[in-house]
């Protein structure tokens, strides 16, 4: 094991909330800072092209982790995709502009305090997205699919009002998507902040660097130990290479901020010896702190996919050869589609305060769970469950950092939310029923079934991850969350945990844009605390 380093902070993860807060960091001068990455770099050519996302599963640049078993949902496994490379889940995902809604923010606020309510967060969000040097340039997309203007036409004809802020203070309504793309390409946060602040000496990135465990000195965080994965193929003799890679030790100087996000946090945080004390001597981990919640409250939003051919037959744009020449000419055609090209907020019961569905139009059949490419045009409903009842937990499997967590979100395990999702599923049969979309709509394939019951329940069946996990290192004022309003790890000293996994309850909305507003509003936090 070679320890020859040290710097003031050490970011681990480079995905929407490491790459805003490691760029913010640097641009004090007198801070050093190391990024750590557990993926590749991002120079695969398909993450440029928005509708290729899907093709992106499964692939170097994914975790590409399943859940255990989900008893509600036939005992399958379900497929969670996440990012393992430069800019994260940003570099694998459907760009989509969603931060969420006032209630949810303020819903925060009563967990963790008044500055982060929506009035004291939406200017970090209109910073990151929406003003005119915004760094993740957030726009319309380029040249939208016929469908979605039928899509956004139906749901208006079906009773649902239009909405127009996109920062997040409508509650109901329809849209087209905005999306996280610069000029019809992609634009990840490592194209955004990580790549604009290269040249500062005092900021060093790594990938291939898995972080194995932060180390303590009693209850300070003053190291963190990760694998170079890269020097695996190297065939190094170094001390502490192995051949699977070399461990390296880096000494911290002021503190270290977990970005790794609501599975991989929590996995680093427990493999430190962070977490519930019970579980981590049964993996004979030492306690550094006994934490219990480390991993619990894992929320994710469930999605029940209605898809259907395209009413005139034709190939889908993803295979044609002929959408390709105008995306390498000027990145115009089918290919800029981020596919999620329109979403509506909706209400079960319209006695409810707040949505607490999603549908959103995805211009092309999405076919299980988003591994299948079709071959025929088409187009799908996802019916998003906002804010589930259900609840899970990541937990390890062993001591071994090498291995994935178990990750259970428990799904569909309260009632509750079956019958929202079935509710949520009504509205969308309503909605493709209706004209204009009605008219561009072919026959059911996913499931094979005409509208009604069954082909409600068999969707329920078919649910799949919209991949948003959060919430497993809940932030809050109270003694019991992993971390405070600060963001830092409760029981010990330098080490705080900033992305989706603080989030005291799920947006809805999704969690790329708040988890972004979760970087920066670190970078603040800290900043604050060396002024202090």
């Amino acid at each position: 094991m070679t320890r020859t380093e040290a710097f003031d902070y050490v970011v681990v993860g480079a995905g929407a909330a490491g790459a805003p807060l490691a760029a913010r960091l640097s641009a004090d001068p007198g801070a050093t800072v190391l990024v750590l990455e557990a993926g590749p770099a991002d120079d695969m050519a398909s993450i440029s092209v928005p509708a290729l996302f899907p093709a992106l599963f499964g692939t170097a640049v994914d975790w590409a982790d399943e859940t255990v078993a989900q008893p509600e949902l036939s005992g399958r496994q379900v497929y969670w995709p996440h990012g393992r490379t430069l800019g994260g889940s940003s570099s694998i995902n459907a760009m989509m502009w969603v931060p969420g809604q006032r209630a949810d923010y303020d819903g925060w606020a009563e967990s963790a305090g008044p500055t982060w309510s929506y009035d004291a967060l939406r200017p970090i969000l209109s910073r990151i997205g929406c003003d005119d040097d915004a760094p993740m340039r957030v726009a319309e997309l380029r040249d939208p699919a016929p469908v979605t203007s039928a899509f956004v036409d139906a749901c208006v004809k079906a009773g649902i009002p239009l909405a127009e802020d996109e920062i997040g203070s409508t509650a109901d309504g329809v849209r087209p998507t905005m999306v996280t793309q610069d000029g019809g390409r992609r634009r990840s946060t490592a194209d955004g902040y990580l790549r604009p602040a290269t040249d500062r000496p005092n900021l060093v990135v790594r990938h291939d660097a898995a972080v194995e465990r932060v180390e303590f000195d009693g209850d300070q965080a003053v190291a963190v130990r990760y694998l170079d994965t890269a020097s695996a193929s190297t065939g190094s003799t170094a001390e502490g290479a192995t051949s699977e890679g070399r461990t390296i030790t880096v000494a911290v100087r002021r503190e270290v901020i977990l970005c790794a996000g609501a599975i991989d946090s929590p996995r680093i945080l427990m493999l430190s010896g962070v977490g519930p004390a019970d579980r981590l001597r049964e993996h004979r981990i030492p306690v550094v702190a006994d934490a219990p919640e480390v991993g619990r409250n894992l929320r994710d939003h469930l999605a029940a996919m209605l898809v259907a051919e395209a009413a005139e037959p034709a190939v889908d744009p993803r295979r044609d050869a002929r959408s390709f020449g105008p995306f390498r000419a000027d990145a115009r055609g089918p290919l800029t589609s981020n596919l999620g090209e329109a979403y509506a907020f909706v209400r079960s019961d319209p006695a409810l305060a707040h949505p607490d569905l999603e549908l959103v139009l995805l211009t092309g059949q999405f076919l299980d769970e988003g591994r299948v490419r079709p071959q025929t045009a088409g187009h799908s409903v996802a019916v998003v469950l906002l804010r589930p009842a259900s609840r899970g937990q990541i937990t390890l499997r062993d001591a071994d950092p090498r291995s994935r967590p178990l990750i259970d979100p428990g799904y569909l395990s309260d009632p509750r939310d079956r019958e929202v999702l079935e509710a949520g599923l009504r509205i969308a049969e309503e909605v493709l029923a209706t004209e204009p979309l009605a008219s561009e709509t072919g026959a059911a394939t996913q499931p094979a079934l005409p509208p009604g019951p069954e082909r409600r329940r068999a969707a329920v069946q078919k649910a799949q991850s919209l991949y948003h996990p959060a919430g497993t290192c809940r932030m809050g004022t109270d003694p019991g969350s992993v971390v405070d309003e600060q963001l830092r790890v409760r029981g010990v000293r330098n080490l705080r945990v900033a992305d989706a996994s603080v989030m005291p309850e799920i947006v809805r909305g999704h969690t790329a844009a708040p988890s972004m507003l979760i970087g920066e509003r670190a970078a603040e936090l800290i900043a604050a605390a060396r002024r202090e």
